[in-house]
This record gives C-alpha cells, sequence and structure tokens, in this order.
C-alpha cells in the first residue's frame, strides 16, 4: 500500500513538473545570443538610459548653444507717443532705435563656465557609462544565473533517470526476495525528494528567463550561447600589472579625476571674479513728429563693470551726434558697496573642495591596489575551490564503483547505492557552483580593470603583457 501511495506520489509530482515547464518556459526561437550581444541588447532596451541619454543631448545642444554668449546682443525699440493738450499745440511723436551690445574681454569668465559646463557633461558622459555598466552587470548575473540552473538541471535529470532504473532494477530483487518493500520506500523517497527539487529549479529556471527577456527587451528566449565549463583554468595577470591598467583605466577613478579638474577650474573661476569686464555700446535712432521722420541720433560708448563681494562699481562713457549737428557726451558712475560679502568665501569654500577631491583620489590610487590584490587572491581561492569540487566528484565516482562491487558481492544493499550516487550528483552540483563563483570573482577583477566580459584571459595572454617582459 505504501509503495502505491508513493508510486501515485511520484506521478503527481512529474505532471505537475510538465505543467510547470509548458506553462512557463518559451518557444525555442532560432536567434543565438552570446553575453555581448545580450548586454548590448539589454542597453538598447533600457528605457532609463535612453531618457538619459537624451537629456545629455539637450544639455550638449544648450552647451554649443551658449556660445551665444560671445556675439553681440540686438534690441530694436519702437515707440510712438501722442499727447493731446487742452492747452498748447498737440505732439504725435514716434521714436524708433536699434541698440546693439558687444562684449569685449571679460577676463576669461564666460570662457572658464563654458569649461565648466563641459567638464558636467564629461563627468555626465561617465555616469552615463557607469549607468551602462550596470545594465551589463545585471544581465550577465541573470545570463550566468540562467546557465547554472539549467547545469543543474540536467544533472537532477539524469540522476532521475538512473533512480528510475534503479528502482525497476529493485523491484525485480523484492520479486526474488533480495530486497525489502522498506528498501523500495526509501528509494522511492529519494526519488521524490529529487523530483521535487527539479520542480522547484525548473520554477526557477521559468522566472529567471522571464526577467532575462524582459531586460533585453524581446518577447521570446533566445538561445544561449555561452557554456559552463568547469574544467576551465583561470588565467590571471600579476598584481603589480592589474594595479597599473586598474590605476589609469578604473571607472571611479577617472571619474574622480574629472571631479579634480573640475575643482581646479572653479578655483580659477572663483579667483577671476575682480576682473572687470569692458563691453561696448552702439546706438543709432530716428525720431519726428511727421513721416518721414528728419531727426537722427547715433552714440558709441564704453561700459567697465567691477563687480567683486566688496563693491560694485559700473563705470560707462558714451559719445554721440543728433542731426550730425548737435553733439552729446554721458559720464556715469554706479557703486555699491558690499553687494554680497557672502560670496568672498567662494574661492577659499572651491579650495577647500579641490583638497578634499584630492585626498579621496589620493587614498582611492592607493587602495585600488590593495583590492586589485585582495580580488587575485580570491579569485584563487575561487579556482581550488573548484578544484577540490572537481576532486570531491572523482571521489564520490570512485566511491559509487566500489560501491556498485560491494552490491555485487551483497555487502551493501541497493538504497546505499543511491545513496551513493545521491553524494555524486551534490558533487558535481557544487562543482557547477563554484565555476559560476569563479567567474564572478573573476569579473570584479575586470570591472576593476574596466575591461569587458570574459575579456581577461584576452588581457593576459595580449601583446601588451608579453611586449613588457611579464610572461
Amino acid at each position: 500500500m505504501r509503495s502505491s501511495l508513493l508510486k501515485k506520489t511520484i506521478i503527481f509530482i512529474v505532471l505537475i513538473n510538465s505543467f510547470v515547464f509548458n506553462v512557463f518556459s518559451y518557444d525555442n526561437h532560432p536567434l543565438s545570443i552570446t553575453y555581448k550581444e545580450a548586454a548590448d541588447l539589454a542597453i538598447a532596451a533600457s528605457v532609463d538610459l535612453r531618457f538619459e541619454q537624451k537629456g545629455k543631448q539637450l544639455r550638449n545642444k544648450a552647451w554649443v548653444l551658449g556660445l551665444r554668449n560671445y556675439f553681440p546682443t540686438m534690441r530694436i525699440n519702437a515707440q510712438e507717443n501722442d499727447r493731446l493738450q487742452i492747452a498748447g499745440s498737440d505732439s504725435f511723436m514716434k521714436n524708433y532705435s536699434i541698440n546693439m551690445d558687444q562684449l569685449l574681454w571679460d577676463g576669461g569668465k564666460i570662457s572658464m563656465s563654458r569649461k565648466l559646463e563641459k567638464m558636467e557633461l564629461n563627468i555626465l558622459n561617465s555616469r552615463l557609462d557607469q549607468m551602462a555598466d550596470e545594465i551589463v552587470e545585471t544581465v550577465l548575473s541573470a545570463y550566468r544565473g540562467i546557465l547554472k540552473s539549467r547545469a543543474i538541471l540536467d544533472i537532477r535529470n539524469i540522476a532521475i533517470n538512473n533512480f528510475y532504473e534503479q528502482i525497476k532494477i529493485l523491484e525485480k530483487e523484492i520479486e526474488l526476495g533480495l530486497a525489502t518493500d522498506l528498501d523500495l520506500a526509501e528509494a522511492e523517497l529519494a526519488i521524490s525528494d529529487n523530483l521535487i527539487e527539479k520542480l522547484s529549479l525548473e520554477m526557477d529556471i521559468a522566472e529567471l528567463e522571464k526577467d532575462f527577456v524582459d531586460l533585453l527587451g524581446l518577447d521570446f528566449l533566445p538561445v544561449l550561447e555561452e557554456k559552463i565549463d568547469i574544467h576551465r583554468k583561470s588565467v590571471l595577470p600579476p598584481v603589480r600589472i592589474s594595479t597599473e591598467i586598474a590605476q589609469a583605466n578604473n571607472s571611479d577613478l577617472a571619474e574622480a579625476r574629472h571631479s579634480i579638474i573640475k575643482r581646479i577650474a572653479e578655483v580659477k573661476y572663483a579667483s577671476r571674479n575682480w576682473i572687470p569686464s569692458f563691453r561696448l555700446n552702439l546706438n543709432f535712432g530716428i525720431s519726428g513728429q511727421n513721416y518721414p521722420l528728419n531727426k537722427h541720433t547715433w552714440s558709441v560708448g564704453i561700459n567697465i563693470d567691477f563687480s567683486n563681494p566688496w563693491l560694485q562699481n559700473t563705470i560707462g562713457f558714451q559719445r554721440g551726434w543728433e542731426s550730425s549737428e548737435d553733439l552729446t557726451a554721458i559720464l556715469q558712475n554706479s557703486s555699491t558697496m558690499l553687494p554680497d560679502i557672502v560670496s568672498s568665501l567662494g574661492k577659499k569654500q572651491a579650495e577647500i573642495l579641490l583638497a578634499l577631491e584630492q585626498e579621496k583620489y589620493s587614498f582611492a590610487f592607493i587602495q585600488i591596489g590593495k583590492i586589485i590584490e585582495r580580488t587575485i587572491e580570491k579569485c584563487l581561492l575561487a579556482e581550488k575551490k573548484l578544484n577540490l569540487s572537481l576532486d570531491a566528484i572523482e571521489t564520490a565516482a570512485r566511491r559509487c564503483n566500489l560501491e556498485e562491487i560491494r552490491l555485487n558481492l551483497g555487502e551493501i544493499t541497493r538504497v546505499d547505492l543511491i545513496e551513493a550516487q545521491l553524494i555524486c550528483i551534490e558533487k558535481e552540483i557544487a562543482a557547477v557552483e563554484a565555476a559560476i563563483n569563479l567567474l564572478s570573482v573573476e569579473r570584479e577583477l575586470e570591472r576593476l580593470m574596466n575591461l569587458k566580459p570574459g575579456e581577461l584571459e584576452n588581457f593576459v595572454n595580449s601583446t601588451e603583457l608579453k611586449t613588457r617582459g611579464v610572461f
């Protein structure tokens, strides 16, 4: 009775397993992708990244249009002033004028301001690159997660098929009196546990595949070209070379360098507040009571503006002519004492921020070497763990062979052999997980060196290292 109940349970689990797999799996599609192709698809499908890129394009256009500040400003004025008087003659004055204002020199303030804006755009570019890198890492993790789960599922499927064969043999042995119903129940319980594990794994794979498809912006699951090789050997560069590459190419250090350059420019900008600016002003106007207007004026002037936290002073001189007969001259001066005394601390604040950025960069520059060394050590430990997992697989396989011999000699039961085979399964799964862990740690090293996924081995074998005499 118990054996029959377990068989029904197994059949029920198999049916649920088949249903879940059919519901959650995608149809096979001829498109196959590698790590790089999956990353490119995810970057293209990212709405957030696309939005940020459009914002950057607008800021680039705004920076280009900022060249307008170097060109003259033209203003056109038109006015008609009608006055009807009870006593006296009426007047109908009409005035039209054109004014041009041109910056001659401002001590490089506009130029420096544009440089600061350009540096901010460069920092924004770095942040967009980092945003794209985060998308790549997410896709890579999902890709490898699917590969790992599928590899473990394959191991489970092979084991379950083997267990079914063992149960068939065990049923024959019961008929011959060589085994008991208790042995069969224990074997069926073991296969039930594996079927449950398989079902959970397939559900996880279905969820991983759905998330992966969403990341790629597709409506189907493509074929994954990459495979997990548990026998792959890790190839690592020397610590010194890795540190040099990381110090030169690491994205975080590169952004820190951009920040330092920006802070230096801010200090220079704050240091030029005292430099006066010179502007040229041209005016031409015509006026009169009736058309055609018969009176015209024009003038040329220079404005000098001294603006600093302690004094804001504007000096203006203008020379003009009216109807080619009358000469005019205007000299004016306007002063404001202590207009913005708080801004006098701007340079000091910029210098403090610069010193802070430089100190943070120096610390990060030194730390990158230690981080590289620790990461390479982690890679070596992860590879050692993988090698131990492979040795454990061989040991477990030898034990299975010995248990088969002992079973043939009648020293153990077939249930003992199934338990040994279960150990082999767990060791194979542990090897797959160790291989994925090694890939993850190697990816940490690649990110520190600003390498693309899978480029570490190519980098080690590159001519650059060979020319340096490392290998």
